[in-house]
Formats: structure tokens, sequence, C-alpha cells
């Protein structure tokens, strides 16, 4: 995608009135352009063949060819496309699954609109981005096998990792955001739990991610349990 130029991005869906939905939120941003949509997998090929978008957001689950099934195909013929797969899975089977496959983000359909404009930013953008209740339950797979590993390693058991606030690196409000970030919280819901605007929230976040030299909410968090920076409950 060149500097300056709009977002083009195809939308594949199985239900016309969620694409429809999908097309009036993207139409919020001007530098978005939609420039076509289909039912299924197998369509989405074509499309992507005539249009060579930035973006398909793709449903997972749909009649002919599933999103996952796509995806491995798009990815394999077109290998600069960023596939943002929309589903209404928070299972973190799903989600490994399709990042396997090559997706550059997942998103639940339950996401609101300022979650979807920011996805298709960030993917389009070559970041990737995962849905922050998904990202949450990746994160507790992730501490539930590191758990069996050293139970297999030490018959004297799992350790914690020793939480400890990276106050050295974030201010008391940026540790709060953070540790809401690893609750799986959105902008939005932060900013409600903490009683200050999402705009705000923003840019706590981006200066989490500056301060921690990290590209993405999912990279911030997993460093932050890695260090253990937060507590993952």
């Amino acid at each position: 995608m060149n500097e300056g130029s709009k977002i083009k991005i195809v939308i594949i869906d199985d239900h016309q009135l969620f694409r429809e939905g999908v097309k009036r939120i993207l139409s919020m941003e001007s530098n978005f352009e939609v420039v076509a949509d289909g039912h299924d997998g197998s369509q989405a090929l074509e499309l992507v063949k005539l249009y060579r978008p930035d973006v398909i957001l793709m449903d997972i689950n749909m009649p002919e060819m599933n999103g996952v099934e796509a995806t491995k195909e798009l990815v394999k013929a077109f290998p600069n496309i960023k596939v943002l797969i929309l589903s209404i899975h928070d299972d973190e089977s799903y989600v490994t699954h399709v990042l396997k496959t090559g997706a550059s983000g997942y998103l639940l359909k339950e996401m609101d609109a300022d979650a979807l404009i920011e996805a298709v930013k960030v993917v389009a953008s070559g970041g990737a981005y995962i849905h922050p209740k998904v990202t949450h339950n990746l994160i507790k797979e992730y501490r539930r096998l590191a758990k069996e590993d050293d139970l297999h390693e030490e018959s004297i058991g799992y350790r914690e990792v020793e939480y400890r606030k990276p106050l050295h690196i974030l201010t008391r409000r940026e540790c709060e955001v953070l540790q809401l970030m690893t609750d799986g919280q959105s902008n939005r819901a932060i900013g409600e739990t903490l009683f200050i605007s999402e705009k705000t929230v923003k840019n706590h976040v981006s200066n989490i991610l500056q301060k921690m030299n990290v590209n993405d909410r999912t990279q911030a968090v997993v460093e932050a349990i890695k260090k253990g920076y937060v507590v993952v409950r």
C-alpha cells in the first residue's frame, strides 16, 4: 500500500446484513475504500484477483469454502495480502489455527466500531491485531502450558512469576492500563473502569507500546507477563 493512498478492503461473510453493517462502519474512515464484498471463501479468491485489496475481512464459518481454507489459498497466491478474520469464537484453538494459516488478525464479531477500524489500520500497516478478549484467553492458555512444562521438569512444582509493577518505565496510570489490557478489556472498557475518556486510554496505550518497545497490544501483554509486570487473573 502506497503512503497516502486509500486502504482497499474486501469483506467476505455469508450474512448480507452483517456485511452491510461493516461497510457502514468502515465508511466512517475517509482513507478506507470497500471495493467489493462476497459470501464465501471461493468468491474471496476471485475478488482478490480482480480488485487486489490491501485487507480482506474474512468470516471463519462459511459454506463451500470456510475462512480458514480461503486464507490458506489467499496467502499462498498473494503473499502480501492481509487477512483479518471475523469470528464468533473466542476459543484460543481457533485463533492459533487461523494464525498458522497466515492471517494477520482475529476479531470477534462483538467488537465495537473503533476496534474494527483500529484493526484494519494495524494489519494494513503490516502489524497484527487480536481482539483483547481473545488475547486474554491466549495468555491464560500460555500460562497453563508453561505451568505444565514446569511441573514436568521440576518435581517441586510450578513457581509463580514474581509480580512487580514496572514503575521504572511506566507511570502508575500506565501500569493500571497495562493490567486491564491483560485482563482483555477494550479501550472503551478500560476508560469506563478508570473513569477516563477512551481518547486518554489510547494515549496511554501508545505510551506503553513506545516505552516497552513493542509494536502492538498483544506483544505488550505477552512481555508484561513474561517479566512479571501484571497478574493473569
